[in-house]
């Protein structure tokens, strides 16, 4: 075999799931949660960041086609990559959740009825909610999304609005809209004196949408992922916006034809209800996503057998990712050494990986064990490319140095690019830890911070919640340790 030639001819994916779309179904496990995904059993999909929660919806979304010989629509509310569709709104956002309220059901209905057109589902009720949209317009056309949430926005402002920007302004009795406001478009029941035939509130613009998809025999399905970009500039504004998003989501659950599909991170939803939110309660239809061993040693597997080159020389089929867990241990076992370490009271190859791997949550996230898998192979191409010594044991592709070699680039990237980016205001403390030791006490950090303990304390719960520390010790004693991966 020859093993430099096995590797140049490999790779192990892309680590974000929109990057490798094309290719996400011949990696992909379909897991109970998948399947009660697919059979429309769950609207919501929570999960700790890259755990796999964009490969979901990356997946729905490209099985559109399949989907709909069972009946099911799909629309994306949400840009799949690129620029969020809620860019524009960060610069003049809503005011409150009412205003979010008004503004997540008129950009579903404008939605529906988009999705509608495109399916070729004519009828009255279709008719009507164009012919409404259209008056105002809000139809979606060919505006991108970011173009039609713009305008479903610009609406919203100018019907709700006028009354907190000029204090004396009348208010009409039946419309409970601002006396000079033109849309026919409303965001509360017309008054039963109200004698304008085209006058429609947002609910009933929904309804006329569920009635169109159930006269077709159809379900239509709504899909919301990248939340946690969509709103990242603003913490009051991401809480506003998605507080409303869940009560938008419970009152469409009256309606029969038409399904929110929420995909969202779990740290996000609980800092929207670490200050109560009653409707959480009501959210039943969701799963959250998790991984353990079997899984990711799954993960491995398919991903190295999908290279046709690997399965060549190893005489393998690709299906050995659908073999049981012995079968997949033992393939793993021909290509990796048994150990990185080597000791009686040392872990296997595996459960070093996914030490390293994992954060101060104790989660192991599929996207740094595929970013490691990826560095492995560069580490020992190069290697081979450099002659360097020791080459891999017997039909193993892989030298022990080379598993270590691999991981610093893996904690740069997840250290840089997720924990600096997304948490700035804690970047300084993180940093100043470099060349400290693994183990801290409050005591020790408030010396190398310069604050006091309880100052420290309060940092490195900080720490602790994003997952750059691992909360150890006891309540009276706490001690603080950085995993490997950082």
């Amino acid at each position: 075999m020859d093993k430099h030639a096995v590797l140049s001819n490999s790779n192990f994916g892309q680590r974000i799931a929109e990057e490798e779309i094309d290719l996400l179904s011949s990696y992909f496990v379909e897991t109970d949660s998948w399947k009660r995904l697919y059979r429309g059993d769950v609207d919501v999909v929570y999960g700790a960041k890259v755990t796999g929660k964009s490969a979901l919806y990356s997946l729905l979304n490209s099985r559109q086609a399949e989907l709909a010989k069972n009946g099911i629509m799909l629309t994306a509310a949400e840009n799949p990559r690129g620029a969020t569709a809620f860019r524009n709104l960060t610069q003049d956002p809503p005011y409150d959740e009412r205003e979010f309220v008004s503004l997540w059901k008129l950009y579903f209905a404008a939605l529906l009825h988009g999705l509608l057109v495109e399916n070729g589902v004519s009828c009255e009720e279709t008719q009507t909610l164009g012919k409404a949209l259209e008056r105002e317009g809000l139809l979606k056309g060919k505006l991108s999304l970011a173009g039609l949430l713009r305008g479903v926005f610009d609406y919203v402002k100018g019907a709700l609005r006028p009354q907190a920007l000029e204090g004396n302004v009348e208010i009409d009795p039946i419309t409970q809209l601002p006396v000079g406001f033109g849309g026919k478009i409303i965001f509360s029941e017309p008054g039963r004196g109200t004698k304008d035939p085209d006058l429609n509130s947002v609910d009933n613009l929904l309804e006329l949408a569920n009635l169109a998809v159930e006269s077709a025999g159809k379900r239509a399905w709504i899909l919301l992922d990248r939340l946690d970009v969509a709103f990242s500039e603003s913490e009051a504004l991401e809480k506003a916006a998605l507080r409303a998003l869940f009560r938008v989501y419970l009152d469409l659950l009256g309606y029969s034809s038409i399904r929110i599909k929420i995909f969202l991170r779990s740290d996000i939803w609980e800092k929207i209800t670490e200050d109560g939110f009653r409707e959480a309660s009501h959210v039943t239809r969701h799963l959250t996503i998790s991984w353990d061993r079997n899984s990711l040693l799954n993960l491995v597997v398919r991903r190295t057998a999908h290279n046709p080159s690997v399965c060549e020389a190893y005489k393998v089929d690709s299906g050995v990712g659908r073999a049981t867990v012995i079968e997949q241990e033992s393939f793993f076992g021909r290509i990796f050494p048994a150990q990185v370490d080597v000791g009686p009271n040392k872990p296997t190859t595996l459960d070093w990986m996914l030490s390293r791997t994992r954060d101060g949550k104790k989660i192991n996230a599929p996207r740094e064990l595929i970013h490691f898998l990826s560095s492995l192979r560069d580490a020992q191409v190069k290697r081979f490319e450099l002659r360097e010594h020791p080459e891999p044991e017997g039909e193993q592709l892989f030298a022990r140095v080379a598993l270590k070699e691999a991981l610093p680039e893996v904690s740069k990237v997840r250290l840089e690019q997720t924990l600096f980016a997304e948490h700035p205001s804690l970047k300084m403390w993180m940093e100043s830890l470099s060349g400290e030791k693994t183990a801290q006490t409050p005591a020790s950090l408030a010396t190398i911070w310069q604050v006091t303990v309880d100052e420290a304390l309060l940092k490195a719960t900080a720490l602790c919640s994003i997952g750059f520390f691992e909360p150890r010790g006891t309540k009276a004693a706490p001690e603080y340790w950085v995993p490997f991966i950082y």
